[in-house]
């Protein structure tokens, strides 16, 4: 995600495209075949960052294939647009608009339900074609006479055929589409469109506009869609029908599988080796329709020997035998890191407050939960100051996750108001609140767990810097500034800075939990809801976590979560006790120590001076 030699790439690629037209032809490679070929690519790299990228499987890319194609051969046959490559660009836009109001349905759902809208648009907009618009599309003819582009220099006129001669051209297409998407992929945008792949939840939770960014990168992939089916009427010399079958959205995920999702050259591979093994099954083998059970098997055999593909086979290889990928293990017997860490100067929160609002950070009033019947939270008031380290404990059923989700607006409250730094935020988003300067840790380690350490507190610390959505698809992670610097900070705030480059994964459990507080740190908030940050922890662990919570604590507001009241007793000023989903007691440690409520309703009943033991 994070390339340091970004050119390598763009420059491999233009020698192979260069070499191509020099060996294939005495390895008796078929030129409309490689043609074929780098459409098919061109094709699949907007689906790439539309799967491979953001995890979004989509069944029904063969309608803006068909759309970008149809509008482009219309243009250029019946309308009797005379540029080639204008109409090819118009067909792009067109099924990029299309891929946006398609998008703000689709989006609407997640998973299955999501890929099955796709399928349902796929079959409806090969039912279009077919009949009520087969006057402009030719029905089952389709559009015959597409012509090939030719540009006219004053000296000389470049005339693009057929064959060898048509090949620069796509060539030169597929380079231009394999850059942009490069450059996309290596933006803030990839960086976050690769987060929401991991995990959406959490990249919402950091303050990203996650609905948003997919609708993005489904606009990319119309387009790339578009601009493709274009180019398949240019080389056929007509646009066929078949570009809208579900066959093709299907061709195009088996490619895609085949060579690599998340590369953008998978696509390529993908459809040079299923296409290399059509012409050989069939015309070499004369296996006839049969080749199709053939390819099938090939397939299957694949994924399950590969399952990142051929490019992820290629790469796992190489790690394999230069030793890239070997594990780096935490140390088992180290000291406790915590312990030994250079004080780090805090973190100041970067959000501003109202005016000059001097009243409570954060304030709810009258707050109420109810599932039906159930009641999980009811009349709770509760008030935190600037500055103050609040501890929240309760038995298990208490109200407590629920009261905290309620707070950073991940569920809406029943009824009852929540105030933050002077503004009503009851009933926004948790995209909002983040954004606001209130961002919280999970009870259960919410990471990116494919990315590494740097990657995670990027993402996070990107939603601060830009903003909930911002488009800046050709800018560079080099060029946000202070970018780096609050890593870095947030890297050595919570003791990871010797394990920037490794991949969540391979994390201990410990370290994963300070990460998780890591994630929440990393938009520098003015308030830090912590949800039982020692939970699952050893002795040791809990006790390096403690000392970390202090350390972050200084000139920061936080709320936190946990059973472990020993530390909680050390770690905050005021505790609040919730017992059935309401608020029973508010006071320091030590009034809480000896509340006789607290004794019989929480701790069973046992005497103050086994509590102080």
């Amino acid at each position: 995600m994070f390339s340091k030699r970004p050119f390598l790439v763009e420059i491999v690629a233009a020698a192979v495209l260069l070499a191509v037209p020099f060996v294939l032809p005495y390895l008796d490679a078929a030129p409309n075949t490689v043609n074929r070929i780098l459409v098919w690519g061109l094709f699949g790299i907007g689906f790439d960052i539309l799967f491979g990228y953001t995890g979004l499987l989509s069944f029904g890319q063969s309608a803006f294939y068909g759309t970008g194609g149809f509008v482009a051969a219309y243009l250029l046959t019946r309308a009797g647009f005379p540029h080639v490559v204008l109409a090819l660009l118009i067909g792009m836009v067109v099924a990029a608009i299309v891929g946006y109001l398609i998008g703000l349905l689709a989006l609407r759902r997640t998973g299955i339900y999501f890929a099955m809208i796709t399928v349902a648009i796929a079959e409806i907009f090969f039912f279009v074609e077919f009949n009520p618009l087969s006057e402009w599309t030719g029905g089952e003819n389709g559009l015959p006479g597409v012509p090939t582009p030719s540009f006219d220099l004053g000296f000389t006129t470049l005339k693009f055929t057929s064959g060898w001669s048509l090949y620069p051209f796509l060539a030169l297409a597929y380079f231009i589409g394999i850059v942009i998407a490069l450059r996309i992929v290596r933006s803030p945008v990839g960086a976050i469109l690769t987060a929401i792949r991991e995990n959406p939840l959490r990249a919402a939770a950091v303050g990203h506009n996650v609905q948003a960014y997919k609708l993005t990168a489904f606009v990319i992939a119309a387009a790339y869609a578009g601009f493709a089916g274009g180019l398949l009427g240019v080389l056929q010399g007509f646009m066929p029908p078949d570009a809208f079958m579900f066959d093709t959205s299907g061709q195009l995920i088996m490619q895609t599988a085949i060579g690599g999702r998340g590369t953008l050259f998978g696509p390529l591979v993908g459809a040079a080796v299923w296409l290399f093994l059509q012409d050989f099954l069939q015309a070499t083998l004369k296996l006839g329709a049969a080749w199709k059970l053939v390819l099938g098997l090939v397939f299957v055999l694949l994924v399950c020997f590969l399952r990142q593909g051929i490019i992820g086979g290629i790469k796992d290889l190489f790690a394999l035998t230069t030793g890239a990928g070997k594990a780096t293990e935490p140390p088992e017997q180290a000291a406790p890191v915590i312990a030994s860490a250079a004080p780090v100067a805090p973190m100041k929160p970067r959000h501003a407050v109202l005016g000059d609002y001097g009243g409570p950070l954060l304030q709810a009033k009258g707050l109420t939960k109810r599932y039906g019947g159930v009641v999980a939270n009811e009349g709770i008031d509760f008030t935190v100051h600037r500055g103050e380290l609040r501890g929240i404990i309760g038995p298990n059923g208490a109200g407590k996750t629920t009261f905290f989700r309620m707070l950073t607006c991940e569920v809406p409250p029943t009824s009852g108001s929540i105030v933050f730094e002077g503004r009503d935020i009851t009933g926004r988003s948790i995209v909002d609140v983040c954004q606001l300067g209130l961002t919280k840790s999970y009870q259960v380690n919410q990471l990116f767990n494919k990315l590494t350490v740097r990657e995670n507190l990027t993402i996070a610390a990107l939603a601060q810097l830009r903003g909930k959505f911002r488009l800046d698809a050709f800018a560079t992670l080099r060029n946000i500034g202070g970018l780096e610097e609050q890593v870095e900070h947030t890297l050595q705030l919570v003791n990871l800075g010797a394990r920037p480059d490794t991949p969540v994964s391979q994390l201990a459990y410990g370290e994963k939990r300070r990460l998780e507080i890591g994630l929440a740190l990393a938009s520098s908030p003015s308030l830090l809801l912590l949800d039982e940050p020692l939970a699952g922890m050893s002795p040791r662990e809990r006790v390096e976590t403690v000392r970390l919570l202090k350390s972050i604590a200084q000139g920061r507001t936080m709320i936190i979560i946990d059973h472990d009241m020993d530390a909680l007793f050390e770690l905050a000023e005021r505790i609040t006790v919730l017992q059935e989903g309401r608020v029973l007691v508010e006071g320091t440690p030590d009034e809480i120590k000896g509340n006789a409520l607290v004794q019989d309703a929480y701790l069973g009943g046992v005497h103050e001076v086994e509590l102080e033991a």
